[in-house]
This record gives C-alpha cells, structure tokens and sequence, in this order.
C-alpha cells in the first residue's frame, strides 16, 4: 500500500530497520516521536517531507549527525551558520541536495513555493527563533 510521505513519515533504525511513523499533527508530533525512538540514539533517522509556502521562522540544528536535504519541487536557498561564523547560501533546486553538518544552525528562505526530503538525526534537535 502506498503512503504519502508529506502525511506519514517513516523512521530509519539500527540494522536497516524502515518503521512508518504515524501521521505527522504538528510540532507536537515529534515529542512523540522522541518517546519512540530515542533509543536508537544516533543510529535513528528521520525520513521526512514538507512542501512549504514561505521561509522559515525558525533555526534549528541537529547536535548528533548531518542532516541530508533534498529539493524536490520549487527552490529554496538554505542557509547554514558554519562553524567559523560565515554563514553559506545554498540554492536548492529540484532535484538537488545540501549536507546540513552535525551542530550547524540551518534555516531556509523561499521566493516560491518548495518541497523538500529531509533524513535527520532527530535526537536532541534544538530551535530557536530567526
């Protein structure tokens, strides 16, 4: 059976493991998620996908593994704060991808609509507000 990975993510665990998540319901889903695989610790992923309308309010950032972007619609220009204080302009187009690196902030601005694949290492990820 076919799933839309915009609805119903999937997680990625120890030993090639693929568990569908279940629908996404909003920031408070991913708590929920923690409480179901933080375990796995670094050896967990996150396989996800957004379309989004505009930029992002938010920085966020991973602290245990590189994030893998990957634009699949639309164009987003990814920003990353590097860890010399420079901070990169990374256009996405479809069918592109960027490597966001383990403790880089990471937000994105959009001049259209986008979506994005994104496979996170979700544990201990931190916001905070652009």
């Amino acid at each position: 059976m076919a799933v839309s990975l915009l609805r119903s993510f999937v997680h990625l665990g120890p030993a090639g493991s693929a568990v569908e998540q279940p629908p996404f319901s909003g920031m408070d889903w991913y708590e929920h998620y923690a409480a179901r695989h933080d375990a796995d610790g670094s050896d967990g992923r996150l396989l996800s996908m957004f379309e989004f309308t505009e930029s992002w309010a938010m920085w966020e950032m991973h602290p245990v593994g590189d994030e893998v972007v990957i634009c699949t619609s639309g164009s987003m220009i990814l920003l990353q704060e590097l860890a010399d204080g420079r901070t990169a302009r990374i256009v996405l187009q479809a069918g592109d991808h960027a490597i966001n690196p383990r403790g880089c902030w990471h937000t994105a601005d959009l001049d259209r609509p986008a979506a994005a694949i994104f496979i996170t290492p979700g544990l201990d990820t931190q916001h905070r507000p652009r």
